[in-house]
């Protein structure tokens, strides 16, 4: 085994090798140290003896290293010899468990790591790392920051949380709704920069989309009875499905009215629409209503044949839900499309008017795209060009550069 097997095994296994491990030793950082102590040690005795249980390999080896670390604190040797001769938990260590506890732990894990103690990037560094199983370098990659500014963030986060006493627990029933909502938003926090990538020279990035994906699963099927939950699963598998047909074989986008729909992921697609119909079951709350409009989207044969009527009801109910001046954004695209740029212009010129979106290129954007379906072409191209100079993405700049130009 090489070390993409390795690499495999820890990205299915890290979170409940790590939950387990702080269980039973109550210290969250020395149970993810502990965890990537054995994977580096995996990494070097793998390639020579294959082990017939990689995850039970693990989390004995995770195990050892854990009690050896607390061997060396004296001050803590009593614990060590109750972790040493407590027989549950070598039946934990060594697989042989109760996999409705370990789904909690995995919970609890979840729940730890978006605590909101944290930074938002603490949380979406730390959730990466001890629950998506990612290196610090990935994660660095994925948001593109330098690796040692990943490492603080983890570093801090999990000093505030030992400074904090957060205890790894569920949260009691009364907050957990509550504290779910702050795991979500991680969720679409890490999805949304997969799928569209902020800055850099990549439009998506897959990688990061799909760990997001694997991460709303896990919570689906822990929390099966959360509508919210298979909202934000359904809105992050409908996405997907379009990435295929997103970008050109340069890498290029793509746009919607440009796109061929014979790439879009019909599997990911019947998933999606069996976790929104999971949602609707108790009404749709915010991220339900995104995975309908995105629904709506994935129904539609093209862009002309959408149902924008449909999609303009839907953000309205959006924006009475979450009142966002990104929804009005995309209510005023909508509209555009269902009633003409005209009102879909003022709309935007609304947002502009109580400075609702400052700095964004998202305005401008929309804006120069009304104004060169009105004919208004120098404004067009003056708005385009001012998008460009705000978009951080290489990819989206040059789209909307080469739309500036195409005013000239």
């Amino acid at each position: 085994m090489g070390t993409a097997d390795v690499e495999a095994v820890w990205r299915v296994e890290s979170a409940r090798i790590v939950a387990a491990l702080t269980r039973f030793t109550g210290d969250f950082e020395l149970a993810e140290d502990a965890a990537q102590e054995a994977v580096a040690e995996a990494l070097v005795s793998w390639p020579r003896a294959s082990p017939a249980n990689p995850a039970g390999w693990l989390m004995a080896t995770a195990r050892r290293r854990a009690i050896d670390a607390i061997r060396r604190r004296v001050a803590l040797h009593d614990r060590y010899a109750l972790l040493a001769a407590d027989p549950a938990v070598h039946s934990v260590l060594d697989r042989d468990v109760d996999l409705d506890r370990i789904d909690d732990d995995v919970l609890a894990l979840m729940f730890v790591s978006c605590h909101p103690v944290l930074s938002p990037q603490g949380r979406v560094a730390l959730t990466l790392r001890v629950v998506g199983g990612l290196s610090s370098e990935e994660v660095a990659r994925a948001f593109l920051v330098p690796v040692p500014t990943v490492q603080a963030r983890i570093t801090r986060a999990k000093k505030t949380i030992a400074a904090a006493g957060v205890p790894f627990e569920l949260p009691p029933a009364g907050e957990r709704r509550d504290r779910l909502a702050g795991v979500l938003s991680v969720l679409y926090v890490i999805f949304a920069e997969g799928s569209t990538a902020t800055s850099g020279d990549r439009l998506l990035r897959p990688d990061v989309a799909y760990e997001a994906v694997r991460l709303t699963r896990t919570l689906a099927a822990l929390q099966p009875d959360e509508p919210e939950v298979h909202g934000l699963l359904a809105l992050c598998e409908l996405t997907a499905a379009r990435f295929p047909a997103r970008t050109g074989p340069d890498g290029a986008p793509v746009l919607l009215a440009d796109q061929d729909r014979r790439l879009w992921d019909s599997s990911a697609i019947r998933r999606g629409l069996t976790a929104l119909s999971r949602a609707s079951a108790r009404g749709l709350g915010p991220y339900g209503l995104q995975a309908a409009i995105a629904a709506t989207h994935a129904s539609a044969p093209s862009v002309t044949e959408t149902d924008w009527d449909r999609i303009v009801v839907l953000y309205e109910a959006l924006g009475r839900a979450t009142p966002s001046p990104v929804v009005e954004l995309n209510r005023a695209v909508a509209v555009a499309m269902a009633s003409g740029p005209a009102r879909a212009l003022a709309i935007v010129d609304e947002l502009i008017a109580a400075n609702r979106l400052p700095g964004s290129h998202l305005v401008p954007t929309v804006r120069g795209e009304l104004l060169t379906r009105l004919g208004r072409r120098t404004e067009a191209r003056t708005e385009l060009e001012l998008a460009a100079r705000l978009c951080a993405n290489q990819r989206e700049r040059a789209v909307l550069l080469g739309k500036a130009a195409a005013l000239s």
